[in-house]
């Protein structure tokens, strides 16, 4: 029995390489274009996102009248926000050549929190919400429904805190900005796209003035359209590179 080490095969290393980002383009460019199903559909049905800032008494009974609607376009989301998670490793993997480093593991790290943290937000208009707008459609007193605005309030703000403060912006920024770093150090990347990610995460984390107390207005919609943007831009990089 021989002792020589065969030699890696020169061709099936580019041929993994060229599947992986094949495979990262196609979740890139799928993540970025599914956001609008939801959009459309929760948009047209409840003025989605604007109305997440409505009050119960305006809220609670529009639910309960589009209860199909908002189901099926927050089932969507909860897809959507899924999603991320594999978009998301594969992305890092692909762009730091598979470089297994403390920082690409960290990344991955703020990828799987970004996506605990979106389904935990979502699913609070999949579990909960539609109960307190039965309770809501229900109720005989103005008392009763005084408490039912004070729980939907509290679970709006708490949910929505962890879905949107920290799931897509910190844990989404700790995510791109790791990811970007790693993809620097490894050199195969175009700059150009590394250091656009970089404004992207500056673009992400303006949400997070709300830790402070300050309203950040429409900044989520602002960052989370940076982000799809740039998965976009990632996705046609990397289909050109496997050419």
């Amino acid at each position: 029995m021989s002792l020589t080490r065969t030699p890696a095969d020169p061709v099936a290393a580019p041929a993994r390489t060229s599947d992986a980002r094949r495979t990262a383009a196609v979740l890139l460019t799928v993540e970025a274009l599914l956001i609008f199903v939801p959009a459309v559909v929760l948009g047209s049905a409840i003025g989605w996102p604007a109305s997440l800032d409505d009050p119960a008494a305006v809220a609670l009974p529009r639910l309960l009248e589009e209860e199909g609607a908002v189901r099926a376009g927050y089932a969507v989301y909860l897809l959507y926000s899924v999603l991320f998670l594999p978009v998301a490793v594969w992305t890092t993997r692909v762009l730091t050549d598979g470089e297994d480093s403390a920082l690409s593991r960290v990344a991955v790290g703020f990828a799987i929190a970004s996506t605990l943290a979106r389904t935990i937000g979502i699913s609070r208009w999949l579990l909960a919400m539609p109960g307190l707008a039965e309770a809501h459609g229900d109720a005989s007193g103005a008392g009763v429904r005084e408490s039912l605005a004070v729980q939907y309030q509290v679970l709006n703000d708490f949910a929505g805190g962890i879905g949107e403060v920290l799931g897509v912006s910190l844990f989404a920024v700790g995510w791109l900005v790791c990811t970007v770093t790693a993809a620097l150090r490894a050199g195969s990347t175009p700059r150009w796209l590394l250091f656009s990610g970089f404004l992207v995460a500056a673009g992400l984390a303006l949400p997070l003035a709300e830790l402070a107390g300050v309203d950040s207005g429409a900044a989520t919609s602002i960052g989370s359209s940076l982000l799809h943007l740039w998965f976009l831009a990632a996705a046609v990089t990397l289909f050109r590179r496997r050419r």
